[in-house]
């Protein structure tokens, strides 16, 4: 008779995790390096010598990093904080959250927009989170923060809300 093999726990997730990185499209970078390689073609052909390489040594390491330093930011939800970038939120301030369309965030930042609210908004990505906030000692109302995956990061703002 043979041992059936012990079942291996399922990973345990704490509730409302979360983590995406506001990176740049994929083809900035195939334009960004692009530009980079015809700027520095033009400026190539006006040198001689070692120095005729340099705009291609500066150009391209330059614009990697930029593109790099765009795309940088990061949202998580874990350990019962909303963190983006070095801001951290405790969720049990989270009054309620809501999940943001391109028009939406539009109409939130627009015209008649709170200028105490936090925002952290990247124009590459459409969709965005409000969360608005339920805490006395802080007079921000509410932070709008963008997402590639707004209903799934409302949910799991709100999950980790009801866990805490």
């Amino acid at each position: 008779m043979s041992q059936s093999p012990s079942p291996t726990p399922a990973p345990t997730v704490a509730p409302g995790a979360y983590a995406e990185r506001l990176t740049v499209p994929w083809w900035w970078w195939l334009g960004g390096l692009a530009v980079a390689g015809l700027l520095g073609a033009e400026l190539w052909l006006g040198a001689t010598g070692p120095r005729a390489w340099l705009p291609f040594v500066l150009l391209l390491p330059a614009t990697v990093a930029a593109l790099a330093w765009l795309g940088r930011i990061r949202v998580a939800v874990a350990d019962g904080e909303l963190r983006v970038d070095d801001a951290r939120l405790p969720v049990r301030h989270v009054a309620d959250v809501v999940p943001l369309d391109a028009a939406g965030r539009r109409e939130v930042l627009g015209v008649g927009a709170d200028p105490l609210a936090f925002v952290v908004q990247r124009p590459w990505i459409g969709g965005a989170v409000q969360v608005v906030l339920d805490d006395p000692a802080d007079p921000t109302p509410f932070w709008v923060v963008s997402s590639r995956h707004p209903v799934e990061l409302a949910a799991a703002l709100l999950a980790a809300r009801d866990a805490g």
